[in-house]
């Protein structure tokens, strides 16, 4: 996946609502990089990590790979590890970073309004408590997935779209809360993880060996344990995962089809229409005609 932050001024309208998102971003940080990169922050989310920040919204962080540190005004200096979940709330000092030697994956959305004062006022979420331990979440990281991808389309009404989006998540996380419970049954992570991955990597598709580098498992017992909880290959699941992708940026955005073989992971345009086909029955092309007739 590609980093990406955008930071919206919410209008009249978007207020009225009541939920308002002012970022959404996902970053990769490589070890030993410099974090963070005010150069692609406005001044007004810059920090130092001597200095750290104060900001005026609401903020989720959700961190899906590597480890770091974060502290704030109203909690002492943790570890965050992949899997972790922050808040950041108004009005409260705090920083984080990941570590030097692993850096880290996180995805962020800022957000304000009436309804999510009244969610933080009703106790849901506490400045004394911020984290949530979540793990590798197929369904929050979907969910990210969606945010992002509805805030780079930009369709009329997408600040409703996107709030919906982010109740969503919240949501989630609040269900998990109540069900700390992950399990302890160590295959069924390891496929989960390998999910997670899986859809992580859409962009740039990652080798099943290279999974098998972060998965305590042999390639024949790991494909064996796929293909029973999911009821396919591990290769199949992986490609379903791209064309799956590719026929929603076909209905949702009006990206080329060459554009959209790029962002699925393909490096011939020939090779995608060719399988889009075989799993679809017509080609990307006219996919997004007949999807255009229905919407009609």
């Amino acid at each position: 996946m590609l980093n990406f932050n955008k930071y919206l001024t919410p209008s009249a309208a978007d207020e009225k609502w009541g939920f308002s998102i002012t970022t959404v971003g996902y970053s990769k940080i490589d070890s030993h990089q410099a974090y963070p990169n005010n150069k692609e922050h406005p001044a007004t989310h810059a920090f130092t990590w001597n200095k750290g920040r104060i900001l005026d919204d609401y903020y989720l962080v959700y961190i899906s790979k590597g480890r770091g540190t974060f502290e704030s005004s109203e909690t002492d200096a943790r570890m965050v590890t992949a899997g972790t979940c922050f808040f950041l709330f108004p009005g409260v000092w705090h920083r984080y970073k990941p570590e030097l030697q692993s850096g880290w994956e996180e995805y962020w959305i800022g957000f304000k309004g009436l309804y999510p004062e009244h969610l933080m006022a009703q106790g849901f979420f506490e400045k004394g408590k911020p984290f949530i331990d979540i793990g590798l979440n197929e369904e929050i990281q979907k969910l990210f997935h969606r945010l992002l991808d509805s805030v780079k389309s930009s369709n009329p009404g997408y600040q409703q779209i996107v709030s919906g989006i982010t109740m969503e998540i919240l949501g989630l996380i609040n269900s998990i809360t109540l069900n700390k419970d992950l399990g302890n049954d160590i295959t069924g992570r390891s496929i989960t993880r390998a999910k997670f991955r899986m859809n992580e990597s859409i962009e740039n598709p990652i080798g099943i060996d290279q999974l098998l580098e972060e998965i305590p498992m042999s390639y024949s017992k790991f494909r064996q344990a796929f293909k029973k909880a999911t009821g396919l290959s591990p290769n199949q699941y992986y490609l379903d995962i791209r064309l799956n992708k590719a026929k929603e940026l076909l209905t949702s955005t009006s990206l080329s089809v060459n554009e959209i073989a790029y962002h699925t992971g393909f490096e011939s345009i020939f090779y995608f229409s060719k399988l889009f086909k075989k799993k679809n029955g017509v080609s990307p092309k006219d996919y997004r005609s007949c999807s255009q007739v229905f919407a009609d």
